[in-house]
């Protein structure tokens, strides 16, 4: 127990109503009700949260959601922490959640928004460049998801990216069709736009292949268990081994400020339209079954057996490209020019006379944005607006920031992207930007 003297200091922020109806004005020391544990300082009762909770902290956020109280962050008896609780209301119990997603650094002074019931903004508390605004999904569809499969109560954390990144571009059709020809022509002509994401593989390296290069090679235990966790936007099971396109893969191509691209089958571009990426879905198909499997014997290449194989397969994947919603696009390829040509016009590229890439319109994928130490957030609008503090000189922070959050795509277990911000030197009339 704390005796008078011990008591610890706490920095909270009341985002609403709610959550300020959670903290009591009292007169007290230090009491246990129950399975709650509070402590208070001078007139307050301050709820924490730590497992079973007779461990102290500061300058931590408590954020209620619903009938939840979220705990996050703050200084443990001089070590800064990263880590949740769950206080809830309707039973007096503590939970300590199944916690998903790269965590943020461990942190305290931060502020914490309540947004749309199912994720909290937190923003600032670190100091680490382009860390300071995160997102802890409590009750989103990937989180309800992954409560059934996990058997436990989870979180999950979503780093923020501010502005919008280049559309991702699946491309799909039946082997033999010229996907990688098409894919390769575009590759040559705008080296400085397009990425390719790095696959991951159980399979064992072969001659001359690079880890990181051509595929990310992991254990088959590793790679099930991420599966899992939603880690993946598309897997298969290939002869024994798995094959799969994580979304760490895709968003490391954007944060080169290069628009990625996706060279996987019908299977795997109905598991990426089921995912929380915004992608843009071209299929390619053959003139005709007959072409394609000319082709396919022009090779020289397959035994008669795979020919077909893959002549079956690309019979089912052509009515399910052909006969679905699935697809955003489809181009028959039957002259590789032409079908270049469309290419391009799908994806706004056939006026373009020199090479994209970030710094020729494409928005650099990471900013930058620190919050004074000690701010208060509020939301309005779909906008959060932060005001007051402390800055780096020591003195009263005078610049205000808006974080718009109207249009944000993604989530965990990867990024969320369309934050985004404005700074606003002079506080006294921040209604304009409200509107």
């Amino acid at each position: 127990m704390y005796t008078e003297g011990e008591r610890p200091r706490f920095r909270h922020s009341y985002k609403s109503m709610e959550t300020y109806i959670h903290t009591y004005r009292y007169r007290c020391g230090y009491i246990i009700q129950g399975d709650l544990q509070r402590c208070i300082e001078e007139d307050y009762i301050n709820i924490l949260g730590n497992g079973n909770c007779p461990e102290a902290r500061s300058f931590h956020s408590s954020t209620a959601v619903g009938k939840r109280i979220y705990i996050f962050g703050g200084d443990k008896g001089g070590i800064l922490s990263n880590d949740v609780q769950i206080f809830e209301t309707s039973t007096g119990k503590w939970i300590t959640p199944l916690v998903l997603g790269t965590r943020p650094s461990p942190r305290r002074g931060h502020s914490a928004v309540p947004l749309n019931n199912d994720r909290i903004l937190i923003l600032g508390g670190s100091s680490k460049p382009k860390d300071n605004i995160w997102f802890l999904e409590v009750d989103t569809s990937f989180v309800k998801e992954q409560r059934k499969i996990q058997g436990n109560e989870v979180v999950a954390w979503s780093k923020a990216i501010i502005g919008d990144t280049p559309q991702p571009v699946v491309i799909s059709g039946p082997s033999g069709v010229g996907k990688g020809t098409l894919i390769n022509k575009l590759m040559k002509e705008f080296p400085a736009t397009f990425g390719f994401s790095v696959s991951h593989t159980t399979r064992a390296p072969r001659e001359k292949e690079m880890a990181g290069v051509h595929y990310h090679f992991t254990q088959h235990k590793v790679m099930e268990m991420e599966v899992q966790e939603g880690k993946f936007l598309e897997s298969a099971n290939v002869h024994g081994n798995m094959y799969g396109t994580s979304i760490a893969a895709v968003e490391a191509v954007a944060d080169a400020g290069k628009r990625c691209i996706l060279d996987i089958d019908v299977q795997g571009a109905r598991s990426v339209r089921n995912s929380t990426l915004n992608a843009l879905f071209i299929f390619i198909c053959p003139p005709s079954l007959e072409e394609l499997e000319k082709r396919l014997r022009g090779r020289g290449t397959e035994k008669e057996e795979d020919v077909q194989k893959r002549l079956r397969t690309a019979k089912s994947e052509l009515e399910q490209g052909r006969n679905s919603n699935l697809f955003d696009h489809i181009l028959v390829n039957d002259d590789l020019d032409a079908c270049y040509d469309n290419l391009k016009d799908f994806l706004g590229l056939s006026n373009v006379s020199f090479p994209l890439g970030a710094a020729n319109g494409l928005p650099d994928p990471l900013v930058d944005v620190e919050f004074p130490y000690g701010h208060s957030a509020s939301l309005v609008n779909q906008k959060v607006i932060v005001y007051g503090g402390i800055s780096a000189e020591g003195r009263g922070a005078k610049t205000m920031h808006v974080l718009d959050v109207s249009s944000l795509e993604g989530g965990a277990p990867g990024r969320t992207r369309g934050v985004k911000t404005l700074a606003v030197d002079e506080i006294s009339n921040p209604c304009i930007w409200l509107k």
